[in-house]
């Protein structure tokens, strides 16, 4: 399936979780923010949210520096 993840197209087999999308894309476990469709998703949420065809999907990942 088709979907926009960070402004760029992106194919990913489906179906697919908010979860197994991030194990996909080498981020799961890691801290990160996903806004489905210009609405933000809570982190309990992303086992079971579905990710469909044309979504878009921004995924923002978290870093502490110094």
């Amino acid at each position: 399936m088709k979907i926009t993840l960070n402004g760029s197209s992106y194919e990913i087999d489906g179906p697919v979780s908010l979860e197994g999308l991030l194990h996909h894309i080498e981020l799961e476990g890691k801290p990160v923010v996903i806004e489905l469709n210009e609405v933000a998703v809570f982190q309990r949420d992303y086992a079971t949210t579905a990710v469909e065809e044309g979504a878009r999907i921004e995924v923002v990942t978290l870093a502490a520096g110094g």
